[in-house]
């Protein structure tokens, strides 16, 4: 209750100091778009501040975007709250935050669902597959623009590699507050233990957990290598990272505004394909050099794989998700000659 208030007292102070803003900004016929975001890796951001720089752009200066950055507002659930409400404009979450607001988002938790990072932009840059998702949100107040790669995730520990799933058995790992992914590490034999991203150094820190759960950027950028020195590459899941606007925002802006902010969302995609890359390998290699970590690629996947299925067929036999994850795996042959 008593945080509930809190995010409402803060939402209407927001909406307080950007409304003068926006008033001060209508007598020269200019809008200003509010993008408040939490902690990031490096080519998120970047990515995020193309997306500005290309709305300026492609508007002549009429759309400039203002950044809040780092979570300076809140996490990820309170900035989806603060977009549905209209008190900012524009915020990006991974796509877990979104579950329990559409369920569609669910469907990105399936371990396994995509067989590497070319069926993953083949799911994702198909319009047929993705609008509908994004557009599932839109009697909540929002509706999602464009998506990031956000990498794999994989397991790293305190204490060896994983190659197999009995490495997980017994073990106490940090999972996203998703139920597809602590029903994944319940069928692997582990206990799943859903925290904050800001609670994970300190719980690995002091044993209250085993490990953990993410891209490589946890591992300098979150500085968990100093704690959790083993990454081991199962690649379970691709969850995408999600930008979301205020659909009310976004329908207020003239057609040549509006065509304007999704040209640069989509651009801002393609932008952060390039750097994603350059900057993965550059995080391992700070993370060798600073941590010390050691990086295992002597996986059994095919054993992980046969473990999760139950999740697969849950998914399969689901009356309202069903058909999208049929149309996810019958992207797995539709490769580009």
């Amino acid at each position: 209750m008593k945080r509930t208030i809190l995010w409402s007292l803060i939402s209407v102070c927001i909406i307080i100091f950007v409304t003068g803003c926006n008033q001060q900004t209508h007598a020269d016929e200019r809008v200003i778009l509010r993008f408040a975001y939490a902690s990031n890796a490096q080519p998120v951001k970047d990515a995020m501040a193309k997306f500005g720089e290309l709305v300026e752009e492609k508007t002549n200066g009429q759309v400039s975007v203002k950044y809040f950055p780092d979570g300076q507002i809140g996490g990820e659930r309170e900035l989806i709250e603060l977009t549905q409400t209209g008190a900012i404009d524009i915020t990006k979450v991974s796509g877990s935050a979104l579950e329990s607001f559409s369920n569609n988002y669910s469907i990105f938790g399936i371990p396994y669902l995509f067989d590497n990072i070319d069926h993953f932009f083949r799911v994702m840059d198909n319009e047929e597959i993705m609008q509908p998702i994004y557009q599932s949100t839109k009697d909540l107040g929002f509706v999602g623009l464009t998506y990031y790669n956000s990498g794999q995730r994989s397991f790293y520990l305190t204490d060896g590699p994983v190659q197999t799933p009995e490495d997980i058995k017994g073990k106490k790992i940090r999972v996203m507050e998703s139920e597809t992914a602590i029903q994944m590490i319940e069928l692997l034999g582990g206990t799943a233990v859903p925290l904050g991203s800001d609670e994970v150094y300190t719980s690995l820190q002091q044993g209250i957990i085993d490990g953990a759960e993410n891209n490589e950027f946890a591992l300098v950028t979150a500085g968990h290598g100093d704690v959790a020195s083993y990454y081991s590459y199962d690649e379970h899941t691709r969850v995408p990272d999600i930008v979301v606007m205020n659909n009310d925002t976004l329908k207020q802006l003239s057609e040549d505004q509006r065509q304007a902010v999704q040209e640069a969302a989509k651009e801002s995609t393609e932008y952060e394909k390039e750097v994603w890359k350059e900057a993965v390998e550059a995080e391992k290699k700070e993370a060798v050099e600073e941590y010390g970590v050691k990086f295992n690629e002597d996986v059994n996947k095919k054993a992980f794989l046969e473990k999760v299925q139950p999740i697969h067929e849950k998914f399969k036999q689901d009356d309202e998700l069903g058909d999208l994850y049929n149309k996810i795996q019958d992207e797995r042959n539709n490769r580009e000659e």
